[in-house]
């Protein structure tokens, strides 16, 4: 029971960090209906950012605040720079771009900083608190917990309450419709890579006090947090939010009972039964037509 409890807590704590990645994802799918395989190299670079500045100054706020201005001039530098120029009837150029993007990025990073693991700055305690002899959260898992939720309700009141945030899902499910209405949609896709790119920025804040600080620290975040997001929907943010925890939980019991070895395999069987039973995924409620 003991060590249920542990993989238990163990799974949320990497969960919550695999859901705060996705929800970039989610945000960039609604926004531009693209899968940002370059997400991961951008969170990085925003890292590197924080990273700089944090020890510049010695304040880790500073660091998070310019990570997160770095990460909205990322994602206009890369959607004006390369992602403006592919066209939405093919799906796999926008794929083949980002990941060339991402290779560009990565080696940018390993040119200036070097290829060396650097530890990254923590806010908070990492201690977990324990009760009854049972280690629960630390102080740092709870921040995390609630930057995700805050990010989750942000990203929901975007979409739904929000001009910008419909004119975002325009442009990106019908652009010709959205011009037609007068929707800039050039400017529209723009901040919504922004954005995302911005919410990438946040993930990385959190997941890389939990490893350390490399140019491609984020690649296996990455193909997690993928997993994550398609588990829950690329459309749902809370379905993100729910795929990360569940998918977390899934990697830690899979690594507490039958050994590390076989969480890569967890994740891949886990994708594929996914994308067999409802492709959409568990959560997706939209459906897309087709003309």
């Amino acid at each position: 029971m003991d060590r249920f409890i542990f993989l238990t807590v163990d799974g949320l704590s990497h969960g919550a960090i695999y859901a705060a990645f996705a929800l970039a994802l989610v945000l960039i799918w609604r926004g531009t209906r693209v899968v940002n395989f370059a997400q991961g190299a951008m969170a990085v670079a925003a890292g590197y950012i924080a990273f700089s500045v944090t020890r510049a100054t010695g304040s880790y706020w500073l660091g998070a605040i310019a990570a997160v201005g770095a990460g909205l001039v990322l994602g206009v530098l890369v959607e004006r720079g390369a992602m403006k120029w592919v066209g939405h009837t093919n799906p796999l150029t926008a794929i083949v771009v980002a990941l060339g993007s991402a290779l560009v990025i990565e080696a940018v990073l390993g040119m200036v900083y070097g290829v060396n693991n650097r530890p990254f700055p923590v806010p908070f305690s990492q201690t977990k608190f324990t009760v009854r002899g049972h280690p629960l959260f630390s102080p740092y898992d709870l921040f995390v917990f609630g930057v995700v939720a805050a990010v989750l309700i942000g990203i929901g009141l975007l979409f739904t309450r929000t001009p910008i945030g419909l004119r975002m899902r325009a442009a990106a499910f019908a652009p010709e419709t959205a011009r037609l209405l007068g929707v800039n949609t050039a400017r529209v896709l723009t901040l919504g890579w922004a954005l995302a790119s911005a919410v990438g920025a946040i993930a990385s804040l959190l997941i890389l006090p939990t490893g350390f600080l490399n140019p491609t620290a984020m690649d296996l975040v990455f193909v997690s947090a993928f997993t994550a997001a398609v588990i829950g929907g690329l459309d749902s943010p809370a379905g993100a939010v729910v795929g990360g925890l569940g998918l977390g939980l899934v990697l830690s019991y899979a690594s507490g009972y039958l050994g590390s070895d076989i969480t890569s395999i967890a994740v891949l069987v886990l994708l594929v039964l996914v994308l067999l039973v409802r492709p959409n995924g568990v959560f997706s409620s939209t459906a897309v037509r087709r003309v």
